[in-house]
C-alpha cells in the first residue's frame, strides 16, 4: 500500500482519525456520503468513526442530505460556524505553506548561482 501524502491539516494538527474524517469531508464537500464511505475514504475503522460521529452531529459539523431506507447520506455542514472557521484555517495554512515553498525555491535559486 502506497503512503498517502499528509494534508495541511494533518501536518499541522497531527494524523489523527478525527482530523482525517474532517479532512475527507472538506475535500469531498461537493458530494454526499454514507458513513461507510466516510470511514473508508478517511482511512479510519468503522468503530473509530462512531467514536466521533455523535460529536460531529451534535455540533452541527455534518448534516444529513438524503436518506433512502435505513441509509443516510451526509455532507459537511458549510453553514456551521465551526466549519467556516476550519475552512478559513485550512486556507491560511495552505497559503502559508505555499509562501514558505516559494521562499525556499527562491533561496535555492540564489544558492545555485
Amino acid at each position: 500500500m502506497a503512503l498517502k501524502e499528509k494534508t495541511v491539516l494533518q501536518e499541522f494538527f497531527g494524523d489523527y482519525p478525527l482530523i482525517r474524517v474532517l479532512d475527507y469531508l472538506l475535500e469531498n464537500r461537493l458530494e454526499d456520503h454514507s458513513k461507510t464511505e466516510i470511514a473508508r475514504g478517511a482511512d479510519v475503522g468503522w468503530s473509530t468513526l462512531f467514536q466521533y460521529w455523535g460529536r460531529l452531529e451534535a455540533r452541527g459539523i455534518v448534516r444529513v442530505t438524503r436518506s433512502f431506507g435505513k441509509t443516510k447520506l451526509y455532507k459537511i455542514n458549510e453553514a456551521s460556524h465551526f466549519v467556516k472557521l476550519l475552512k478559513k484555517m485550512e486556507f491560511e495554512l495552505i497559503r502559508g505553506a505555499m509562501e514558505t515553498d516559494a521562499k525556499e525555491a527562491r533561496i535555492a535559486v540564489v544558492r545555485a548561482k
